[in-house]
């Protein structure tokens, strides 16, 4: 039998990372629960230490996942492994992911330490979270700019403190395929008790080659890879799980190695993840872009219709396109509602929150025919956002644009429970919806980003608005959605600014280099 290749997902940890793409717990919880399903081996929940609100996600992650192993981050320091083993409590399947730098730039101008001090300090942060759970990950972050001979001494020696999977980060995205996959055979060769650990990898995308150096490091004998949904990541993303994973299933006759993951829940991932944290997937995105399965050449189209594999290595229906879709209607009821969006991940705990659900899905079905599973989403993303008593949400909205006259915008906004009108004018109605917001909340953030697409076919399509704004250097994302432009605007910049105003911002696990 071949070897399986652990699939160690890091969306909600290091794609959280990506300026912007912070998510609540509940939208974590949702993306853990369509990971689960999806049976990824191992899901890195968050960074505990970073908030009180990672804490808590980490922890209702651990509690909720029962079929993945539930995995927290923790620095080479005793307060952020013993506050990842708090939050991994209660977990069926826990595991601590200790790291600490062994590059000679990180050891020298961020950790102020010698090599000596870095390996005592990584055997120690291996054995600490050893007195929590078996199931240690050790990381030599800057590894890919590491010297090897120091690599080797470090990785024996957390091995020999107890350390279950070694991680080799390229954390700047530096190496090349055959450098990398060249660095993973000596270190499995030159590390004496390397049969003793896991050899993972974690490649991010600086030069466009995590997925390369990922996919030759398990040519060369690594057995776990950690990725992230659509290549998310911070800077330009990490490793996108949806193509290691295909290109391993796709290629067995090069890998000596399968995974055990349900395709065919890949692409609801996908969306769910986008839909979730305003990062739109660009239509030629291999396995998950709107045109990944798509032919528009005569030549092409031809050879498809008489022999799918003439041009596709895979079929769309393996990766979840087109699976299990249901197009709910006007006339739809209760009964069918509830159990699409059971498909999908969502279950109601509360009757009364299942039924604001259908009052919105039913508002939808007045404006537009069809509702799909992408409609779906957006809208209970929406409601749950209303839901998370946000202090400042949209009422109503007048728009006027007329050919000549200068747009105008009247907007109510509820501040605190207290209803405040504004009006303003502006270039187009969005900028002066944006205006009339403005000169309620007075909230000193600038636009960096505003984009617009249709979450489905048709004309009468929800429109899906994300925006990006910066508050004093910090980067926030929002979304809003609805049939009508202008309003789906005004909700994903009020959805930004509330993250922007009365959400705290979280510690980075590079921010502050361990003493």
């Amino acid at each position: 039998m071949k070897d399986k290749l652990i699939i160690f997902d890091t969306t909600l940890r290091d794609g959280e990372q990506s300026p912007g793409a912070s998510m609540t717990k509940d939208e974590k919880l949702r993306i853990a629960k369509a990971l689960e399903r999806m049976r990824v081996d191992v899901i890195e929940a968050g960074f505990p230490i970073a908030s009180p609100g990672d804490f808590e996600a980490v922890r209702q992650v651990a509690e909720s996942v029962k079929n993945s192993t539930v995995c927290g981050l923790a620095r080479a320091l005793d307060k952020d492994i013993d506050r990842a083993a708090a939050a991994l409590k209660n977990a069926a399947s826990a595991r601590i992911h200790t790291f600490i730098a062994t590059s000679p730039i990180h050891m020298r101008e961020k950790l102020r330490m010698g090599p000596d001090q870095v390996l005592a300090q990584a055997v120690h942060a291996v054995k600490r979270a050893r007195k929590y759970t078996d199931n240690v990950e050790f990381s030599p972050e800057d590894a890919g700019r590491s010297e090897i001979d120091f690599l080797c001494r470090v990785l024996e020696a957390v091995i020999d403190a107890g350390a279950t999977t070694v991680n080799i980060p390229d954390t700047v995205g530096y190496n090349l395929p055959h450098q990398f996959g060249e660095l993973i055979r000596q270190l499995i060769e030159r590390v004496p008790n390397s049969d003793k650990a896991v050899f993972s990898v974690h490649c991010h995308n600086d030069l466009g080659l995590a997925v390369g150096n990922s996919l030759s490091a398990v040519l060369n004998g690594a057995r776990q890879v950690e990725c992230t949904i659509n290549g998310l990541g911070e800077r330009a993303g990490n490793a996108a799980l949806e193509e290691i994973v295909m290109t391993v299933r796709t290629r067995q006759d090069v890998f000596p190695c399968d995974i055990g993951l349900d395709t065919t829940q890949i692409v609801h991932c996908s969306k769910l993840v986008s839909n979730i944290t305003g990062f739109p997937v660009q239509p030629n995105k291999a396995i998950v872009g709107a045109n990944a399965f798509a032919h528009e050449s005569g030549i092409h189209q031809d050879g498809v219709m008489k022999s799918r594999e003439t041009y596709e290595i895979m079929r769309a229906q393996d990766v979840g396109w087109h699976t299990n879709r249901m197009v709910l209607g006007k006339h739809s009821g209760r009964s069918a509602f509830r159990a699409r969006l059971q498909d999908l991940g969502f279950e109601f705990e509360r009757e009364e929150d299942l039924n604001a659900a259908f009052g919105r899905f039913k508002d939808l079905a007045d404006k537009k025919h069809d509702i799909y599973d992408e409609d779906l989403l957006a809208m209970v993303t929406d409601a749950i956002h209303d839901a998370a008593q946000d202090r400042l949400k949209f009422v109503a909205l007048k728009a006027v644009s007329e050919t000549g006259e200068t747009p105008k915008a009247t907007i109510i906004l509820s501040v605190d429970g207290i209803e405040k009108q504004a009006h303003a004018e502006g270039s187009g109605p969005v900028d002066a919806t944006f205006k009339a917001i403005e000169s309620i909340v007075a909230s000193g953030c600038d636009l960096q980003l505003f984009s617009i697409s249709n979450i489905t076919t048709g004309a009468d399509s929800q429109g899906e608005v994300t925006v990006r704004i910066d508050k004093g250097g910090r980067i926030i994302n929002g979304q809003g959605a609805d049939t009508d432009i202008v309003v789906a605007s005004a909700k994903a910049y009020l959805n930004a600014l509330n993250k922007a105003l009365y959400t705290p911002p979280r510690t980075h696990p590079q921010a502050a280099a361990p003493v």
